[in-house]
């Protein structure tokens, strides 16, 4: 009773300080605003206390329910799991019937005209994807912290922050500010492309203007143990990025409100990630500081910057409107997320924080993904795209096979995006970015979403030969065929090689499970050994001896293993063509079996100069026209 009393006056002060404005700007029916509230009475545990007033609720049932997917995060996420104590009542305090209809989903079947609806809310990872709560910040994923009525998408929302003061917090939003601690949303597609993050972050700002003149405003907000001068420093950093990123599509968006806002959250308790949205980003990075880890810090800020151009303007038809009930399948990833994934690395070449070297060793990680992994072999990037609703931070208890059926079209698509620069500047004399910037006036200006047939069409006029983007398309986007990189790289004085030759290989290393968060083996006898937890990739020598996951590697000829470094260390005293006898324990017992060693078919890939190969002016002056600044 005392909560409901707590709430009720808190209902009552919610709808006085909204409507001081309320019926200035608003009409009534359909286009009244839908209100929050939102305060942190229990953030040391990690406990936000949320309430939605939703006047002139529509008649009949009133549906309300939580999100299961989030835009960026094209898996399903159940985010209705972190959601508690919901209840609704009246303005005058009468309790409501509220019925669980399912997980996620609440159901008022009598209710007056004004609705009010509590409840609490969990929060305790902080990502892009889900959201955060502690003492000293509240970070927020919309669809990981948000009810919405069903039905009611198109109703604007306000919402209001309490006790910022009491935790010393400002907000970071795109969301537009109203005045006090309200802010406001046109409808439920840009609520929940709107992250908050409530917290005493540090922040610097520049403004960039467009070739028409019209200048806009860039924040870089961070909430870290840097000092103020290492934000500023790096902000010069991120700044330089920028300027890069607007030269290859000669303008930068028409941001809303005219700014965009970098949203970092920096501490060894965060998860790494990056989250893009129309006119910011949230990036999280487990480091102590930034200061010291700038250039690791930079890649994920050039990929998300991109993305304000290349999915949120260029923006797939597959994407939108974003469906927030279940996962978004998008055929189109290897363009949205593969082609950003491409220039993130590029741009920082380009802008001089990596050396051709360092680009080298990033060409080396694209081109394997493209050639040395078993579903590049067999898929196409459409089909890795299409596979993103599992495999994209997808949770599964189970244990999957991703290590032979998915890789992932960030760097498959990279890789292709790598190859048709090179074929365009080698064959046409043309470039990535002028095809970029032609995509960009045609689809995204306009906000026109496309398909994979408009980009085809695109490079089609571009190039002027329909064949070639035809067989472009049919080879490499709709099909698993390989573009010849070797080649293509030596244009620009790099060499793709062998990185270990020579070397014996039974695999890579086990128990590797980037993003995925799926289920793995376990065994009773994982302490005696080097336990197999995940699936072992198909036609390597430990797949063709019949080795998988749930086998407990005991011995290698004859010396004891327990973990990747005993085993590596047998491994690295052989050569190609020889055998290593391994003793192994599962279910059906202790087994022994031979692995005939191959070798390693990694490739690294180098400059000419480190290879003590001569550059030559051709390939100099390819380069230097691929990889300098294009800021005039």
């Amino acid at each position: 009773m005392k909560k409901l009393l707590l709430l009720l006056a808190l209902c009552v002060f919610t709808i006085a300080v909204f409507a001081q404005r309320r019926h200035k700007r608003y009409t009534a029916g359909p286009a009244t605003p839908i209100y929050y509230t939102v305060s942190f009475p229990n953030a040391v545990h990690h406990e936000a206390e949320i309430m939605i007033t939703v006047p002139q609720a529509p008649r009949g049932p009133l549906r309300f329910r939580m999100s299961r997917s989030s835009p960026g995060r094209y898996a399903t996420h159940e985010f209705g799991k972190n959601v508690y104590n919901v209840s609704a009542f009246t303005d005058k305090g009468t309790m409501l019937t509220v019925k669980q209809v399912d997980g996620d989903i609440y159901e008022i079947p009598i209710h007056p005209s004004t609705v009010n609806i509590s409840y609490t809310l969990f929060g305790n990872w902080v990502d892009g994807t889900y959201a955060g709560i502690d003492a000293g910040q509240a970070h927020l994923n919309m669809p990981a912290t948000f009810m919405w009525v069903v039905g009611a998408e198109r109703r604007p929302v306000k919402f209001r922050f309490t006790d910022l003061d009491k935790h010393n917090w400002k907000v970071s939003t795109q969301l537009k500010y109203e005045g006090g601690n309200t802010y406001s949303a046109p409808d439920l597609q840009y609520l929940m492309d709107s992250p908050v993050a409530l917290s005493a972050y540090k922040q610097t700002s520049w403004d960039i203007t467009n070739p028409n003149g019209r200048r806009q405003r860039i924040n870089l907000h961070v909430y870290s143990d840097d000092s103020q001068q290492a934000i500023e420093s790096f902000g010069k950093m991120v700044h330089k990025l920028t300027l890069e990123e607007q030269a290859v599509f000669g303008e930068l968006p028409l941001y809303d409100n005219g700014e965009y806002t970098f949203m970092a959250n920096v501490h060894p308790s965060v998860n790494g990630d990056g989250m893009e949205h129309r006119n910011c980003t949230v990036i999280t990075d487990p480091f102590y500081k930034i200061e010291g880890n700038e250039k690791a810090a930079l890649g994920t800020f050039a990929h998300e910057y991109f993305h304000s151009w290349n999915v949120e303007r260029l923006r797939p038809k597959s994407l939108q409107p974003f469906d927030f009930t279940h996962s978004n399948q998008s055929s189109e990833l290897w363009f949205a997320e593969g082609f950003t994934q491409y220039y993130g690395e590029m741009l920082l070449t380009r802008a001089g924080f990596y050396t051709a070297d360092d680009y080298a060793q990033v060409l080396g990680l694209v081109v394997n993904a493209a050639l040395n992994t078993p579903a590049a072999k067999k898929y196409s990037p459409v089909q890795m795209s299409n596979y993103a609703v599992f495999a994209d931070a997808g949770v599964s208890v189970d244990a999957v096979n991703n290590s032979n059926i998915f890789t992932s079209y960030y760097l498959y698509g990279a890789a292709t995006a790598l190859a048709l620069d090179l074929r365009l500047r080698s064959e046409f004399n043309l470039t990535l970015d002028d095809y970029m910037r032609q995509v960009w006036l045609t689809y995204g200006k306009t906000e026109k979403p496309y398909t994979i047939q408009m980009l085809q069409l695109a490079l089609a006029r571009y190039t002027k030969e329909p064949a070639f983007a035809s067989d472009f398309f049919k080879e490499f986007i709709y099909g698993a065929d390989k573009n010849n990189y070797e080649g293509l790289l030596a244009n620009a004085g790099f060499l793709m090689r062998k990185a270990q030759p020579g070397a014996a290989w039974a695999g890579p290393p086990f128990n590797s499970v980037g993003r995925s968060r799926a289920g793995q083996s376990h065994s009773a006898a994982a302490a005696e050994g080097l336990l197999i937890a995940t699936t072992v990739v198909e036609n390597t020598p430990v797949y063709k001896a019949g080795l998988d996951a749930g086998d407990v590697i005991l011995q290698a000829d004859g010396q004891p293993i327990t973990n990747q470094a005993d085993w590596d260390s047998i491994i690295n005293t052989k050569k190609p063509g020889e055998k290593v006898k391994v003793k192994y324990n599962n279910r059906m017992g202790v087994s022994e079996v031979d692995i005939i060693l191959e070798e390693n078919p990694v490739y690294q890939v180098v400059t000419f100069e480190r290879a003590g190969q001569t550059l030559n002016k051709e390939q100099e002056a390819f380069r230097d026209a691929w990889l300098r600044s294009k800021i005039k």
